[in-house]
């Protein structure tokens, strides 16, 4: 762990004041509850599960260290738990008829649910990480279903985080596996974030992109030895996962560490995709499958002369906002995710005029973009290996995930959020239809 890096970090971190990862620190609990909350009522909030593999032993280090603690509010272990508004509400509901600050001691669901709910009691609360399963502990925001849509919902990270070595590499195999599909992501979401910023979309401050981009190749450099249960590359992976949920924090957005991978993911959460499994999909299979996508996406595009781009050609073929909207409403056609589908796709739409603007620009930058995008990435192929090697799923079937409904992700995931991706350059030059055709044709990248 580069302990340095997080305490760079947190200086710029607008809610959390202190992390502590290490080897048997789950004992530590109370004296960090104090140094964060000062003598503050706790209450533990956890599932059946954990409970038993670690908020007991929390519960009990509060009490030795002399704090009053309320009866914990532990949520049932079946079915497995979601991170829906109503689990929300109902946490709500218990944090209202008390003062005390909620420990959520937990994986990202729990945490997510805890981190709404505390802002909506408008309190603080601490984190204790039980496995390292996705970047969400330390980020802006939770990722809720919320008004049948999968949606970052705004609330503050926990002001103080501790992960015991010990307890996140006990935790069940695909969890871990499923965090470093989350943390290897942020290959092509940094892949993303250059073409925004290059068109003047989303600029990237440096100190931001370097939290996550500058060591991410170091994080997950080591996936067969993750697997393999490599205490060293378990440390690596946390320090990632957490590095990038500070990234988050201090651009208050979700930008520094998801793209167009996690635009694949929202769409097939939102439409309920291995929600029923026991347990369910995670979120990091459903990214890593993500960036395998995009991955491949993005080496068509780069295949593509887009500084000679036909402009006219491009602005003549871009539709109204009217044939937008009815094209957006037939490929959501009986989806929960329609109306949420139009209003993302409204809130980024340009017309032909601002259209030109932007691909002239193009035209210029691409050149210096094409190398900085080639750079940034790596092969489809080397992140399928990775993953594979993390013991993750590369493929949609592995997801449950039919070929026909795969493909038009591609044109889907586009659709279902405002960010800027490398989709919606691909639709806006007008190749995107012809590079996924590639992509599926015989010899292409998803080739039967």
């Amino acid at each position: 762990m580069n302990d340095q890096r997080i305490a760079d970090a947190l200086r710029d971190a607008t809610d959390t004041q202190n992390v502590i990862i290490g080897t048997g620190v789950l004992s530590s609990v109370g004296e960090v509850f104090e140094k964060s909350f000062d003598g503050a009522t706790a209450v533990v909030v956890t599932d059946e599960n954990i409970w038993v593999a670690a908020g007991e032993e929390v519960q009990k280090s509060l009490e030795a260290a002399g704090h009053k603690t309320l009866e914990p509010y532990v949520f049932p272990g079946k079915p497995t738990l979601y991170a829906g508004y109503d689990n929300i509400e109902t946490l709500v509901g218990s944090l209202r008829e008390h003062d005390a600050i909620p420990v959520a001691v937990g994986s990202g669901t729990l945490n997510d649910i805890v981190k709404r709910a505390a802002h909506e009691c408008d309190r603080p609360y601490m984190n204790v990480s039980t496995a390292a399963s996705m970047d969400g502990y330390t980020a802006f925001g939770a990722s809720i279903e919320k008004d049948n849509k999968k949606q970052t919902l705004t609330c503050p990270a926990p002001r103080a985080v501790l992960g015991d070595v010990d307890v996140l590499a006990s935790a069940p195999k695909r969890m871990t596996a499923s965090g470093y599909a989350d943390l290897l992501g942020k290959v092509t979401a940094g892949g993303d974030w250059l073409i925004a910023d290059a068109l003047g979309v989303e600029p990237i401050p440096p100190d931001v992109w370097e939290m996550v981009q500058g060591p991410l190749r170091e994080w997950t450099g080591k996936p067969a030895e993750l697997a393999g249960g490599d205490l060293e590359a378990m440390d690596s992976l946390i320090e990632g996962l957490i590095m990038s949920g500070l990234a988050m924090q201090a651009h208050q957005s979700s930008r520094p560490a998801s793209g167009a991978e996690h635009q694949f993911s929202h769409l097939w959460e939102g439409e309920g995709l291995g929600r029923d499994e026991e347990p369910p999909l995670s979120h990091g299979f459903k990214v890593g499958v993500g960036s395998i996508a995009i991955a491949a996406l993005f080496e068509r595009v780069l295949q593509c002369d887009l500084a000679n781009l036909d402009v006219d050609a491009a602005c003549e073929a871009w539709p109204s906002w009217e044939k937008m909207e009815k094209n957006v409403r037939r490929m959501y056609a009986g989806s929960k995710l329609e109306d949420a589908a139009v209003k993302e796709t409204e809130a980024k739409y340009v017309d032909a005029g601002a259209l030109r603007d932007r691909l002239n620009l193009l035209r210029e930058v691409w050149p210096e973009l094409h190398v900085k995008v080639e750079q940034q990435l790596m092969p489809a192929d080397e992140l399928r290996g990775m993953l594979k090697a993390a013991g993750c799923p590369t493929s949609p079937e592995e997801i449950g995930l039919g070929r026909e409904a795969f493909r038009a992700t591609y044109f889907r995931a586009q659709m279902l959020r405002k960010r800027y991706t490398v989709l919606d350059l691909a639709l806006e030059t007008g190749i995107l239809d012809e590079c996924v055709e590639e992509l599926f044709a015989p010899g292409g990248f998803w080739a039967s």
